[in-house]
């Protein structure tokens, strides 16, 4: 299984950064690969489009409000990968409470694609999401 982490400190409270990043189906708030997101299930699967107009169905398996982090798997998406699991965490950065250090992560097995690919992917999809976060909490 391959893995890849990315973490960013971003320019809010730890609270703050939450309340937008910990919606399930609030990507299109903060991340512009993903312009659309509809929520199935009860909020518990999200339909997402992105920019190319692909198609990803995500389904939330993990949520804690009181330690902020959710984790999700990918139902369906052109990425080639399976078992995909991935983490969103944000955490406080000691003795500032103006920061907030989120970290995103996942894990999963390639498919038709080297492990070395797939980790190149997620690891570019990761940081650009988080530098999408930083600049929105910038504004």
């Amino acid at each position: 299984m391959a893995s890849t982490s990315v973490s960013r400190t971003v320019p809010a409270p730890p609270r703050k950064v939450w309340d937008l990043i910990g919606g399930f189906d609030t990507l299109p708030d903060w991340l512009p690969y993903i312009p659309e997101s509809t929520p199935l299930e009860g909020g518990r699967v999200r339909r997402l489009t992105n920019a190319d107009g692909e198609t990803i169905v995500e389904r939330l398996v993990d949520f804690n409000e009181a330690e902020r982090h959710c984790s999700y798997v990918i139902v369906q998406a052109p990425f080639p990968v399976d078992g995909y699991v991935s983490t969103l965490r944000v955490h406080a950065v000691p003795g500032r409470d103006d920061l907030a250090e989120v970290q995103w992560s996942g894990r999963f097995h390639p498919v038709d694609a080297t492990e070395d690919e797939v980790v190149e992917l997620f690891t570019g999809i990761y940081r650009e999401g988080l530098d999408a976060l930083h600049a929105t909490l910038s504004a």
